[in-house]
């Protein structure tokens, strides 16, 4: 225990120093990371060893960030992007699997060259993503084109997990089977094997779609949020354990689950969950393939190891430009998804450990190519850090800044609590074509919304987390509706402090919150029963028989009134004796004021209103 948490604490120390002085320098956190990791590793400060122990449980990193990549595909999108997943990725995985495999050929029997052509075809989901995200460039055409072809990579691991296997039982390297896995569905007969395969996936679709978001409702009800992040963590260990128990990739069962809960009002709280988990097991992940460079190999194999690196680059780097000219990716565009995507990637370690496992491949032949594979995804972000160089410039710049403006304008209102306010609110948005982000943290509230036909999601809004996913940085105004001041107070300062572009509207449930909320300088402040009331007193005029107009007008005289006096009362609010000497004195006025017919802010001409003039 003494030795994991030293480790540990060593890892954690690399990343807190090594990523902050990456970042500075434009190289991005991955490559921190990377740089870390050599540091720290057996051929450089020496102060870990065990990397492939520490690597095995890193690796769930990328299993959770394919689930929130599934969280981002709702079928429905994942149904629309069939075409590009399909052509771009089925293409580049297809092609780059054949040239590989052709130039294998020349050096290895034919089942080690199609094991490795297969392995080699993949790229590098974790580092692509991440650094596209820190860059910006995910909602442009090289981005949405590289997240198809990385997407179908994944889902291509599946098929390769299968075929490995059964290229042991026809390479020279001898049998075997992958011992990775709970359970060795290899052994059974292949109508079995489907079988079960067909069954493992049925389940993971069947419990997501009928029995998650019940469950997610009943646990959300108890308000315990620690409760919900155990959940969320167990539903991902939970089908990556099924999905390991019958030989197939833990990250296809993440993958599944999450695109199953993508139409779910849970989604973004999900996220928000399992994000830092990702995050830190994927920068650790990171930091142990840095550590895993074998350099007294890399040293005396020297020219063999460059040699595949640049021969690995080179050809995907090709193959990828041919996809992005066949399937019309445009000039400008093209080098982007081109490099992005020109290396190896860290499902290779384990396909690596597969083939090694069913006697596909040598360890003595694994080992370069490990190692080529590495040097390739560490020399990825700075791939990328040369290529933003050398693109940079003022029109395209603009040009990106413009797209941005165009893809994030999408929602420019967020609402937060969607409670009896809240609703109507909505409804009258909606109404008037304009379709806000909304955001409650009534499980019940929620489920009953969303049956409705409203797009309401569970999730606290005063998580920063949660904020940023609803797309706070680009919104353009919060409305507040949440009925505890406390929790209301708490999402104004974080806005204001984090997101200050946001004009923020908000209700208040009487006198005192609306001066807590002047304290904060807020001057769209609405009291919630405030303009219901009047409306009643207007209906309670109107039974009593005063004329429709009449009561129209007091209406209005004592709304601008109050208006008036609240600012006043705001500054005497600290002052007992004062407050209620001002608050009489204003009472008395407008008692006065109101009984007058000429108050000025309503003409005479507004008498036509009336329901009783006969030519209405």
């Amino acid at each position: 225990m003494e030795t994991f948490l030293l480790q540990f604490f060593i890892f954690l120390t690399a990343a807190a120093v090594s990523v902050p002085i990456a970042k500075k320098l434009g190289l991005g956190s991955v490559l921190g990371y990377l740089i870390a990791g050599i540091v720290i590793g057996p051929f450089g400060a020496s102060l870990i060893h065990d990397i492939e122990e520490i690597m095995h449980f890193t690796e769930f990193g990328v299993v959770m960030m394919l689930f929130l990549v599934g969280l981002e595909l709702k079928p429905s999108l994942l149904w629309k992007l069939k075409t590009p997943i399909l052509g771009f990725g089925g293409s580049q995985v297809l092609l780059t699997s054949i040239a590989i495999s052709l130039v294998a050929y020349f050096f290895l029997p034919w089942q080690q060259a199609v094991a490795v052509g297969l392995i080699l075809s993949l790229s590098s989901t974790a580092i692509v993503l991440q650094t596209l995200q820190e860059k910006g460039k995910m909602k442009t055409e090289a981005g949405q084109s590289v997240f198809s072809v990385l997407l179908f990579q994944d889902l291509a691991v599946i098929p390769m997990l299968a075929v490995l296997p059964l290229l042991a039982t026809l390479t020279i390297a001898g049998g075997g089977h992958h011992d990775s896995v709970l359970f060795d569905i290899s052994v059974l007969p292949s109508y079995q094997q489907v079988i079960i395969t067909v069954a493992a996936i049925a389940t993971v679709l069947i419990f997501g779609k009928f029995a998650c978001r019940p469950i997610f409702q009943i646990i959300a009800k108890t308000g315990v949020r620690e409760i919900f992040v155990a959940a969320a963590l167990a539903l991902v260990i939970g089908t990556s354990l099924l999905m390991m128990t019958v030989g197939l990739s833990p990250a296809l069962g993440a993958f599944l689950a999450g695109v199953v809960l993508a139409d779910s009002e849970f989604r973004h709280e999900l996220e928000s969950d399992i994000e830092p988990f990702k995050g830190l097991l994927l920068g650790i992940f990171f930091i142990s393939i840095g550590a895993s460079l074998n350099f007294s190999l890399i040293g005396n194999n020297i020219s063999l190891i460059l040699g595949l690196t640049a021969g690995l680059i080179a050809i995907k780097w090709l193959i990828l430009v041919l996809v992005g000219t066949v399937f019309k990716i445009s000039a400008k565009e093209r080098p982007l998804f081109a490099i992005a995507l020109a290396q190896g990637g860290e499902f290779a370690f384990v396909l690596f450990q597969v083939a090694k496992s069913s006697g596909v491949l040598s360890v003595e032949l694994i080992e370069p190519l490990i190692s080529a594979v590495a040097i390739s995804m560490f020399l990825a972000p700075v791939m990328f850090v040369l290529h933003e160089k050398l693109t940079q410039n003022s029109s395209t710049e603009s040009h990106d800044k413009q797209e941005d403006t165009i893809n994030k304008g999408d929602h420019k209102v967020i609402i937060a609590g969607f409670g009896r306010l809240g609703t109507d609110i909505g409804r009258f948005l909606l109404s008037a074509g304009i379709k806000p982000v909304i955001l409650d943290h009534n499980a019940g509230n929620v489920s009953v919304l969303r049956k409705l036909g409203f797009e309401v999601y569970y999730g606290d809004a005063t998580r920063l987390d949660l904020l940023e996913s609803a797309g706070a940085s680009h919104a353009e105004l919060l409305i507040i509706t949440i009925s505890d001041t406390n929790t209301a107070k708490q999402l104004v300062e974080l806005t204001q402090k984090h997101y200050p572009q946001l004009k923020v509207v908000i209700n208040a449930n009487n006198r005192r919150a609306s001066f807590e909320f002047m304290d904060l300088n807020l001057t769209e402040i609405y009291r919630e029963t405030f303009g219901t009331a009047l409306n009643m007193g207007q209906a309670a005029m109107k039974q009593l028989g005063i004329d429709p107009y009449e009561a129209h007008r007091l209406k209005q005289i004592f709304q601008k009134k109050d208006g008036e006096m609240m600012p006043e009362l705001y500054k005497q609010r600290s002052e007992e004796e004062s407050y209620i000497s001002l608050y009489q004195k204003h009472h008395e006025h407008l008692e006065e004021l109101m009984k007058l017919d000429n108050y000025d802010c309503i003409t005479a001409l507004d008498k036509a209103w009336t329901a009783k003039n006969p030519e209405l």
